[in-house]
């Protein structure tokens, strides 16, 4: 949709390689966009100064962990059909089994740390973690909990604990707070709206799908959203 917006041919093209090659977010693309980069990169005699600025002012807008989040995740890489009969065990193996692709899926930043990594309480009771992450750009320990089916208010319960723990327990003082991120079949609108999830910095949600949209699907869902944008610019026009 931001590529969208732009008219010439030859900067949507170069926009679309930027984004390919340094992972851009569809905000850093925005901010790109807004500021010119293509054009102001043709007229430069110093280009990698230029490249430079644009550099450091993506990873200064790295710095939310929104920015880092996806929805949703395509886990195609996995060969795993969609309505398989597959438990949450096999999802966290296989993707194990390719780790690399999945980290190339979860974006910049992110290294491996453990898999059903426990925590303790005091009073004895032992939890485990799926998977657990440290992403070196926003500096803090990524916590995963794979579900299989839809999204409910335990697991969010769950995560939250989670992230509380780890942040006492595991979290050293230069380290930034914990995100918690739930990747499941399929999430749950209410449950989101009402729970902690909204509008927190440290849970997330996020759907994960085995298979990319097909190229049907992806005109109705660019034509429905074009439409949308255009009747909210003749709402604000009136």
């Amino acid at each position: 949709m931001a590529l969208l917006r732009v008219d010439n041919e030859s900067a949507r093209s170069f926009y679309l390689k930027e984004c390919e090659a340094a992972q851009w977010s569809v905000r850093q693309l925005e901010r790109q966009i807004r500021s010119s980069y293509f054009e102001r990169l043709l007229a430069s005699a110093h280009q990698e100064s230029v490249r430079a600025e644009a550099e450091a002012a993506n990873c200064e807008m790295l710095m939310r962990p929104q920015d880092i989040i996806k929805d949703p995740y395509i886990l195609e890489f996995l060969d795993m059909k969609e309505n398989k009969d597959y438990l949450e065990r096999d999802l966290e193996t296989a993707l194990l089994d390719k780790l690399s692709d999945f980290l190339l899926e979860l974006g910049r930043g992110f290294a491996f740390v453990a898999r059903q990594q426990r925590i303790t309480t005091e009073g004895g009771q032992h939890f485990y973690i799926d998977l657990v992450f440290y992403n070196f750009l926003l500096r803090c320990f990524v916590l995963i909990d794979l579900k299989r089916g839809q999204l409910t208010h335990q697991d969010i319960g769950q995560m939250d604990m989670y992230v509380r723990m780890y942040d006492e327990l595991k979290r050293q003082p230069d380290d930034a707070p914990t995100i918690g991120l739930i990747l499941c079949a399929d999430n749950d609108k209410t449950v989101m709206r009402y729970s902690s999830l909204n509008g927190s910095t440290q849970l997330f949600a996020s759907k994960y799908k085995f298979l990319l949209p097909t190229e049907d699907e992806i005109r109705l869902l660019l034509s429905e959203r074009i439409g949308t944008t255009s009747n909210r610019g003749k709402r604000q026009d009136t």
